[in-house]
């Protein structure tokens, strides 16, 4: 009976040992969980401007948070994301601005977002910019021209924005 009682007080601190163990890591993993969780946020689009320079256009977006990944491209026409309506800009070119991942509103859904939504500037080349965009992670832009840009882009830091210069190939 002596042995007995050993072994069971064996057996019994062998399983309150395995229980311990077993319980420190589930406890390490639950707390791992929410670090995992909270990877790097979106890149959230506060502004966006225009401006006329004496040999080019400027496209200016300002982003809190890292600069995201971001594409130009010629499309034929402008539509807006979520509707896939045609937006109202006169031209006939067009460039098609995408960042991703980014929002232009926060997490509680409100807007961030404080540039212009659709304008018609007066500007050598640039003649219409639009925020055509804000869905599923990716926030859109759309600019109208006359006639082919010739255009460079710069990632610029402190703060982060992107630049879209369009050539007026010619000088003031």
């Amino acid at each position: 009976m002596h042995t007995r009682t050993r072994t069971r007080l064996r057996l019994t601190a062998a399983a309150a040992s395995t229980l311990l163990i077993a319980g420190a890591v589930a406890s390490t993993a639950a707390s791992a969980a929410p670090a995992a969780a909270a990877a790097p946020s979106t890149a959230l689009v506060t502004n966006a401007r225009i401006a006329g320079h004496c040999t080019f256009d400027r496209i200016v977006i300002d982003v809190k948070g890292s600069l995201p990944p971001t594409t130009v491209k010629r499309v034929s026409v402008l539509r807006y994301d979520a509707s896939g309506k045609k937006v109202p800009l006169a031209g006939k070119r067009f460039l098609e601005i995408k960042l991703s991942p980014a929002a232009a509103h926060n997490a509680a859904g409100r807007n961030v977002y404080k540039g212009p939504r659709l304008t018609r500037p007066n500007l050598p080349k640039l003649k219409g910019f639009a925020l055509t965009g804000d869905f599923e992670g990716v926030v859109t832009f759309g600019a109208a021209f006359n006639s082919r840009p010739d255009y460079t882009t710069k990632r610029l830091h402190n703060p982060e924005r992107f630049v879209l210069d369009i050539s007026h190939r010619n000088t003031c």
